[in-house]
């Protein structure tokens, strides 16, 4: 495990070796962290090479999740970009208990994902239109 907190939340080691590919081999873009069962350690639900609309699909309409995403878009110069973007993702219909889980985890995983250009809380998916991430990047 790589990190407690106060709250007693842990970060699976896991957690950072995805985090690594994504940054270095860029034969993936999206990873997808979740809490364990009892809600007390941060492990990898899911990673791939995903299209936007595919990330915000793997996302559970009830249940809260991290994300972080390879963001690529065009600067107001017109130059391609890229940005990780951490997407701390708490939907409306999450139970309050899984919120609270989740908001204790947040602090834990910014401080330990290194690297992030932009952070993003979203509460329902339109927070995370294509344009409005990259309105974030910019």
């Amino acid at each position: 495990m790589s990190s407690l907190s106060s709250s007693g939340i842990t970060v699976d080691d896991s957690c950072l070796s995805a985090l690594q590919e994504l940054k270095s081999k860029r034969e993936i873009n999206t990873v997808v962290y979740r809490l364990n069962e009892s809600l007390a350690t941060v492990v990898v639900e899911s990673q791939g090479n995903l299209t936007h609309e595919e990330m915000l699909a793997a996302l559970p309409a009830d249940e809260p999740r991290f994300v972080v995403y390879d963001l690529h878009f065009a600067a107001s110069d017109g130059a391609r970009r890229s940005d990780l973007v951490m997407i701390f993702w708490i939907p409306d219909g999450a139970l309050p208990a899984h919120k609270l889980a989740y908001s204790s985890a947040d602090r834990v995983v910014q401080d330990l994902f290194d690297g992030i250009q932009v952070t993003v809380r979203a509460t329902n998916l339109s927070h995370l239109a294509y344009n409005e991430l990259a309105s974030q990047a910019v």
